[in-house]
């Protein structure tokens, strides 16, 4: 793993991920939405089980649309239930419907682009971290967002999740100093 955050690899797949999106500073408020969600869906579970899976959700939760996904109903969670290419998890599936819902209303009120960067001023946190076993679970700023999210309605956002998607959406830059993508995503910061 020369080179590259511990938590990635060894599989092909994990390694892509790693160079190519995680901790990418996301702007795109539906983005957003979508791996808050795939961050909640994974409590529980190991990323790469979500990563290996995330056609089959984009497919099976309409492209993480959350208007259509607000529409949905109790006939939408069996058809869910009921897909072996996601995570069927009764809960988790309610969660998201439910959460789309927040969603709109929440982005209708302020864009939830806006609600989430407002937290760093617009530009990423940049951590200093030199190995992986210092990157904390959660922090202050994650228990933040996570009660904020729940009083906006949301769920399945606890401070852990919250920080696992920070992470992945590159709000927080959480490779290692010796990670080469590190800087490069420091780099990718909006000013």
């Amino acid at each position: 793993m020369d080179g590259r955050c511990g938590w990635a690899g060894p599989e092909q797949i994990y390694v892509e991920y790693h160079d190519t999106e995680w901790g990418v500073p996301e702007y795109d408020a539906r983005t957003l939405w979508e791996k808050l969600i795939l961050d909640g869906f994974q409590a529980g579970l190991s990323w790469i089980t979500i990563l290996k899976k995330r056609d089959k959700f984009r497919k099976a939760f309409a492209g993480f649309d959350p208007d259509t996904i607000a529409e949905w109903g109790e006939a939408d969670v069996a058809r869910l239930l009921a897909d072996p290419g996601i995570i069927r998890h009764r809960g988790k599936i309610e969660a998201t419907i439910h959460n789309a819902r927040a969603y709109q209303e929440l982005h209708a009120r302020v864009g939830f682009d806006q609600f989430l960067w407002k937290y760093f001023d617009g530009v990423p946190l940049q951590n200093a971290w030199p190995v992986q076993a210092d990157v904390p679970p959660f922090t202050p700023l994650s228990t933040q967002i996570s009660k904020d999210l729940k009083k906006a309605g949301f769920k399945f956002c606890g401070p852990t999740i919250v920080y696992a998607f920070l992470e992945a959406t590159g709000l927080v830059n959480d490779h290692i100093v010796t990670c080469h993508r590190h800087a490069e995503c420091a780099a990718l910061a909006r000013r």
